[in-house]
């Protein structure tokens, strides 16, 4: 009886690991979906924002994690500022005559507020959850929108500026890393008050 010859790749192509991948996925989805509701709100076009940012940035169970969050998250972002201009045309727009806040702190990232990222995170989904939805739907469009995508997506101002100028309806090219870092710092003052109070 003939034996087939061994397989010169046996103990080197390891099995893939399908509890590693749904945990990715899960991860990937749970934080896209956080994103959306804050950019457009809970519900149907929130759901429906992840599904397609996962198809589009062709996120792969095997992928690096950071990899893909980093592009889903930007398929996520070009689709909901697409739905917001289509949704409030000029809700996007920079803001005209926009002044630096005698401001109550000096950078514009969450350390600067005094918030830590895990904070930020037990904000978003934990006790504090109703209480983050009202501050948010308490400021303009605009003031989330860039707060969302660099609290929460984590692109910088530069990237900020640059989806918004691309995406944001036909009058939203004003927009600069400046005025984004400006309208963000502005954002993380409001929300270092609210954390104050909600630590009184």
């Amino acid at each position: 009886m003939a034996h087939e010859p061994a397989n010169p790749f046996n103990g080197l192509i390891q099995e893939p690991n399908l509890e590693g991948m749904e945990e990715i996925f899960e991860l990937v989805a749970a934080g896209l979906y956080s994103l959306a509701s804050m950019l457009v709100g809970e519900g149907e076009d929130s759901a429906r924002l992840v599904e397609e940012a996962i198809a589009s940035a062709q996120v792969s169970p095997c992928a690096d994690p950071q990899n893909a969050r980093r592009c889903s998250r930007r398929a996520l972002a070009v689709s909901a500022l697409k739905l917001l201009a289509a949704r409030c045309p000029g809700c996007l727009d920079a803001p005209e005559g926009l002044t630096p806040a005698t401001s109550c702190i000096e950078g514009d990232d969450l350390a600067s507020a005094g918030i830590s990222t895990g904070e930020l995170e037990r904000m978003i989904s934990g006790t504090e959850r109703e209480r983050m939805r009202e501050w948010l739907a308490s400021l303009p469009t605009w003031m989330r929108t860039v707060f969302a995508l660099r609290a929460v997506a984590g692109f910088n101002a530069a990237e900020t500026a640059a989806l918004l100028k691309l995406h944001g309806g036909p009058h939203a090219a004003a927009w600069t890393p400046e005025a984004v870092s400006e309208v963000f710092r502005q954002g993380l003052c409001s929300l270092a008050s609210q954390v104050l109070r909600s630590r009184e």
